[in-house]
């Protein structure tokens, strides 16, 4: 129970906060600190964001879905049962399926396609549902950032059986998502909040299907005047 508390105070919290991004507005002062009319994103074609970062992302996300079909069959992480395995595969494949999925249905289209960068759409908050901006739209939440955090899932999978490869490991996936969304951010493929909202949403589907261990109930113990 205490484990549930403090997973869904940590997710309220992070909503929060992002909410109050989203009200502070800051996602166009961003873009527009990296961008103008003329050049546009100045890093949108370099190697370092659309080829090591988007690209090596992208394979580095395929190679760790792969590592967990491997922990399925043999695990590569001591303590997780075969079931728990398998719940983690799972809820990492759903993670890595459903943001691209909300991005395929949304009308919000890419900083780079703003007529005020480059492009020829209008500015318009994803939170006004329905409503189109003139451009391709298909941009929100960012579909990148679930290489990295997709991956949510091993700090619910390991914490029990190892604490501290658990924290490494949360670790990790927040570094990666953010060196994820900042790369995107730089190419003004994304809004910082769209990576932001990536994250919320995988970390909530991760505390919401990744329960904590049942600790398992203490055997009687027989004494030899018994029975």
């Amino acid at each position: 129970m205490k484990r549930r508390l403090a997973d869904l105070y940590v997710t309220l919290a992070g909503l929060a906060l992002l909410l109050a991004w989203d009200l502070s507005g800051l996602d166009l002062a961003v873009m527009r600190a990296l961008a103008d009319d003329e050049q546009g994103f100045a890093w949108r074609q370099h190697w370092l964001t659309a080829q090591l970062i988007h690209g090596g992302g992208r394979v580095a996300g395929w190679l760790l879905i792969g590592l967990l079909a491997v922990n399925v069959a043999r695990p590569l992480w001591a303590g997780p049962s075969r079931a728990e395995r398998w719940r983690w595969l799972a809820v990492t494949a759903l993670c890595l399926l459903g943001v691209p999925a909300l991005k395929q249905i949304s009308h919000t289209s890419c900083p780079w396609d703003l007529a005020e960068f480059g492009g020829w759409a209008a500015y318009v908050s994803h939170w006004q549902f329905g409503v189109g901006d003139g451009g391709p739209g298909r941009c929100f939440p960012s579909g990148h950032a679930t290489a990295a955090f997709a991956f949510f899932s091993g700090w619910f999978a390991l914490r029990e059986y190892q604490p501290r490869a658990a924290r490494r490991w949360l670790v990790g996936v927040l570094l990666l998502g953010v060196v994820y969304g900042v790369g995107q951010t730089l190419r003004g493929a994304h809004f910082p909040s769209h990576s932001l909202w990536t994250a919320w949403l995988c970390w909530a589907c991760c505390a919401a299907l990744m329960p904590p261990r049942r600790p398992a109930l203490p055997q009687p113990v027989l004494h030899p005047t018994d029975g």
